[in-house]
């Protein structure tokens, strides 16, 4: 499968100029060919806490991102804030030109910076197909905890984490994205933003897929708003992990401590 990530400079709860980025890395991938495009978390709005202005009722990002892949024939993941009534949810989609692949709610919300005062967590882990790969998502925060990583990668060969984790952060993003591939031995991408936010916090990116072997596959040079491609190899993946088959031991504690 290849795969593209677009680590993008948000503009600050401006949805209509952040599809235009959206267009504008969808034709640069044209004539290449990408089966699937993953932007960061609240890829169209920022890490914005005015859900007033970001919600949603009607999938309106999804409707119109389909409406891109359609045109340009490739799956795009995207962030969107779903109204859910007294509290928001942190969503991400994977969308083709058939309809929406998978819908995901962000298991964390980050406390620290006062996302659960206004989003509540999600419930479930759904994994989607795509090119004979099975895909999970986690977002940003989730990165930190690794029981839904072990709980996914029994289906998923690909956990994808669109972001925006800030610069002051940085090593743990790179630490915790390869430490996730190699415990889970399945193809981890994480997918950050740079710029600044509107609550003045800097991002410096650092976008990049990690494969089970914990090598780097693909990345987006440090504060650059850019496009990285790689091809993922599923064959290559599942021979390492019948070779080496860590996650067999794994089920037998906890068929043992069950």
């Amino acid at each position: 499968m290849r795969i593209a990530l677009g680590q993008l400079k948000i503009n600050w709860e401006n949805k209509d100029a952040n599809l235009e980025k959206l267009k504008v890395c969808l034709e640069d991938l044209a004539g290449t060919r990408i089966d699937l495009l993953l932007l960061p978390e609240m890829s169209l709005t920022g890490f914005s806490m005015n859900t007033e202005k970001t919600k949603e009722r009607e999938k309106e990002t999804v409707c119109r991102v389909r409406k891109l892949a359609e045109a340009y024939h490739t799956a795009i993941g995207t962030g969107w804030v779903k109204d859910t009534g007294e509290f928001c949810e942190n969503h991400y989609s994977m969308i083709s030109a058939d309809g929406e692949l998978l819908d995901y709610a962000k298991l964390h919300p980050f406390s620290y910076g006062e996302e659960s005062l206004h989003f509540k967590g999600g419930g479930t882990l759904p994994v989607c197909s795509l090119r004979n790969f099975q895909i999970g998502v986690q977002i940003c925060y989730d990165l930190r905890f690794p029981e839904p990583f072990q709980i996914l990668s029994k289906s998923a060969e690909l956990i994808v984490v669109p972001a925006n984790w800030p610069s002051a952060r940085r090593e743990h993003w790179d630490t915790l994205l390869r430490a996730r591939a190699l415990e889970n031995q399945c193809y981890v991408c994480g997918v950050n933003r740079v710029g600044i936010d509107g609550y003045r916090l800097k991002y410096n990116g650092g976008s990049k897929i990690y494969s089970a072997l914990g090598e780097e596959a693909a990345s987006v040079p440090d504060e650059t708003e850019g496009i990285a491609t790689a091809t993922l190899h599923l064959t290559a993946l599942h021979q390492f992990r019948e070779k080496f088959p860590v996650w067999k031991d794994a089920d037998e504690f906890q068929l043992r401590h069950s």
